[in-house]
Formats: structure tokens, sequence, C-alpha cells
């Protein structure tokens, strides 16, 4: 089975957003542990050096293997991330919904 024409070119564009929200998400996260000052430099980098490389890992997962045949395992990644809202989510046809195996959330 392969993603419609369609939902190809949504998730062309969708994954540009949830990127986006990924990478502010991972942002958030670093100024989190850089402002805690109960934490030495060391320790904040240390802290900070772990979220990029668990964090390098879910990016590589979901974006780095853009193509129609791996199209429903990108979608599913960047569900299992909760990057899209339920209204992105829902503009994908029912086939592509069904394939990712994500239930509507409205």
């Amino acid at each position: 089975m392969t993603i419609k024409e369609s939902d190809w070119k949504l998730l062309g564009q969708l994954r540009t957003i949830a990127l986006e929200r990924l990478c502010q998400r991972i942002l958030a996260e670093i100024e989190s542990i850089n402002t805690n000052g109960t934490l030495s430099a060391h320790q904040r980098y240390l802290e900070i050096y772990k979220i990029i490389a668990r964090r390098d890992k879910d990016i590589a997962r979901t974006f780095n293997d853009h193509r129609r045949s791996t199209a429903f395992n990108e979608l599913a990644a960047i569900q299992s991330l909760d990057l899209l809202t339920p209204e992105e989510f829902l503009r994908f046809n029912q086939e592509t919904r069904d394939a990712v195996g994500w239930a509507d959330r409205t």
C-alpha cells in the first residue's frame, strides 16, 4: 500500500511544521536545563548533551527517510511524538489515518 498523492503532498507540508515543533520542544528543554541554577555549568552541559543525543535519534528516526515508501512510518513517528494537532492529522484521508493506526481524536 502506498500513500495517495494528495496525502504525500500534505505530509511534505506538515513535516516541516512537525520538525519545527520538535526543534522548539528540544530548545525549550535545553533552555530549562541551562537556566537551572542548582546545577553546575558542567552538569548543565552533560544534561544538555544527553538531550541532544536522545533527541537527535528522534529527529533521525522521524525525518531522515522521507520517501513515499516510508510515508506511513514517517507519519506514525510524527504522531507518536505528538507533533501534529488533531485538526492537522484529520486533513489526511481516512485510508492514510487507518494505515498509520491512529484513531480520530476530535
